[in-house]
């Protein structure tokens, strides 16, 4: 079993290994040349998302900068949009479904690291080797979620589908379907409904009109 084996297995890792680096190195000079584009060069920033990720379906944009760090283990639905300063720690596999919206600044992380400070120092490998390992959890994210500014998303955590997460929240676990959710830790506050809509609202909705479900 290699060290990418062992990220996807869940158990302890070598960051370190030379093979995992080279993942990384890769991605990390993507990224860098992504955030050198201007927002015009449509095609090329295209060319780049498809490189720098696992799978990324039809209308992704990333506004950039984007910090990525292994991206082959990231898996982006159609219609995502991030904003600035999108980052994604994927050791593990990140997926993110279909119509979801980012804020500025949101971060995803996989890695864990042991809680004792001797064993995140270096531990015994089984051939005997000291290193420095550590492990990391998938995080999957549903359709239609929409991330406020400054969100930080922490291992293992599932957010289900049509998920508002509340700027600087930081989620800890999982998010069931259809919540409004916010908070440090990140905290159901309650349940997204039909009272949300804007058509409750004529001041905010103005002269435009709520989609009816047979238009979509």
């Amino acid at each position: 079993m290699n060290e990418e084996d062992k990220i996807l297995a869940g158990i302890l890792f070598s960051p370190a290994d030379p093979a995992l680096k080279a993942i990384k190195q890769r991605t990390h000079d993507l990224c860098a040349e992504y955030n050198r584009t201007l927002e015009k060069e449509s095609e090329k920033r295209r060319a780049l998302v498809g490189k720098i990720f696992k799978s990324a379906a039809e209308g992704v944009f990333l506004q950039g900068p984007i910090y990525i760090h292994y991206g082959k283990h990231t898996t982006l639905g159609k219609n995502f949009f991030g904003n600035f300063n999108l980052t994604i720690q994927d050791d593990a596999e990140v997926t993110i479904g279909n119509d979801c919206n980012f804020g500025p600044n949101v971060t995803i992380v996989t890695p864990l690291h042991p809680m004792l400070a001797e064993e995140r120092r270096e531990m015994l490998t089984a051939d005997g080797e000291r290193k420095h390992l550590c492990y990391a959890r998938p995080v999957r994210i549903g359709n239609d979620c929409w991330f406020g500014a400054n969100v930080v998303v922490c291992p293992g955590v599932t957010i289900g589908d049509r998920c508002v997460i509340g700027a600087g929240s930081v989620v800890t676990r999982d998010i069931p379907s259809d919540s409004f959710a916010a908070g440090v830790p990140c905290r159901v506050i309650r349940e997204i409904t039909e009272k949300e809509s804007l058509s409750h609202s004529p001041e905010i909705l103005a002269d435009n009109r709520i989609l009816s479900p047979e238009a979509e």
